[in-house]
C-alpha cells in the first residue's frame, strides 16, 4: 500500500511539472507604438513594480534617481536590456540637459544598471581628466563626434575623453558636472569605422531577472 502511494505521488509530480510555468504577472499595455514586455511595469496592475518605467503622453520613459526622464528607444526582453536616449546637448554651450542634476544616476537598489556595451564620450572636460586612465588624446573617438556630428559642435576645441563602460567603472552613473565634464554622449556597441552620424547613440541599461517572472 505504501509503495502504491509513493508511485501515485511520483506520477502526480510528473504531471504537474510537465506543464510550463505560467507567470503571475500581467503584461502592461502598449505605450504609444512600443510594447512593454515583462517584467517592466507602467502601473501597479501589470508587470513587476520593481521594474518601473513610465508612459508619458504615449512615450515610454525611464526615470533616473535624480528625477530626470529619459526616452526609451528600444527594449530587448530576451537579453534583458533596454536603450535610453542620451541627454540633449545645448546648441550654444557644451552642457548636457541633465548637467543640473550631475548627469545620469540609477538607484543602486533598483534592478537596472548600465551595461558594458556603452562607449561614453565626456565633453568639455577640465584638465584634471588628463590624469585619469581615460583616452583624452587628439585621436579619441569623442573628437569625431565633435567634428562630424552637429550636436557635438558646441563642444569643439575643448578637452574630451572616451571610455568603455566596463565592469571596473561604476555601473550606476555617468557623471556630468562643472569642474569636471559638462556634457556627455554614449554609443551602444561602438563601430569606430562607421561614420559618426551612423553610430548607435544611446545608453544601454540591463536588468536583473525578476523573482516574479
Amino acid at each position: 500500500m505504501e509503495s502504491l502511494v509513493m508511485i501515485l505521488a511520483f506520477l502526480v509530480s510528473m504531471f504537474v511539472t510537465s506543464f510550463p510555468q505560467v507567470s503571475p504577472l500581467k503584461v502592461c499595455p502598449k505605450c504609444g507604438a512600443m510594447e512593454v514586455p515583462l517584467p517592466l511595469s507602467t502601473n501597479n496592475d501589470c508587470g513587476d513594480s520593481s521594474y518601473k518605467v513610465y508612459c508619458n503622453n504615449g512615450v515610454l520613459e525611464f526615470l533616473s534617481a535624480e528625477g530626470v526622464y529619459y526616452k526609451i528607444l528600444g527594449i530587448d526582453p530576451c537579453t534583458q536590456k533596454l536603450i535610453i536616449a542620451t541627454p540633449r546637448i545645448r546648441k550654444d554651450i557644451c552642457y548636457s540637459s541633465d548637467l543640473i542634476v550631475g548627469g545620469l544616476r540609477i538607484d543602486e537598489n533598483s534592478p537596472f544598471n548600465i551595461s558594458t556595451r556603452n562607449t561614453v564620450m565626456l565633453l568639455n572636460c577640465s584638465e584634471n581628466l588628463l590624469l585619469s586612465p581615460l583616452n583624452c588624446s587628439s585621436n579619441s573617438l569623442c573628437r569625431l563626434f565633435e567634428e562630424k556630428v552637429h550636436e557635438g559642435s558646441a563642444c569643439r576645441n575643448t578637452l574630451c575623453c572616451t571610455f568603455l563602460k566596463d565592469a571596473s567603472i561604476t555601473s550606476h552613473r555617468i557623471r556630468a558636472r562643472v569642474g569636471g565634464c559638462t556634457a556627455y554622449t554614449s554609443v551602444v556597441n561602438m563601430k569606430p569605422d562607421e561614420f559618426p552620424g551612423f553610430w548607435n547613440y544611446g545608453i544601454e541599461l540591463q536588468w536583473l531577472p525578476s523573482s516574479l517572472y
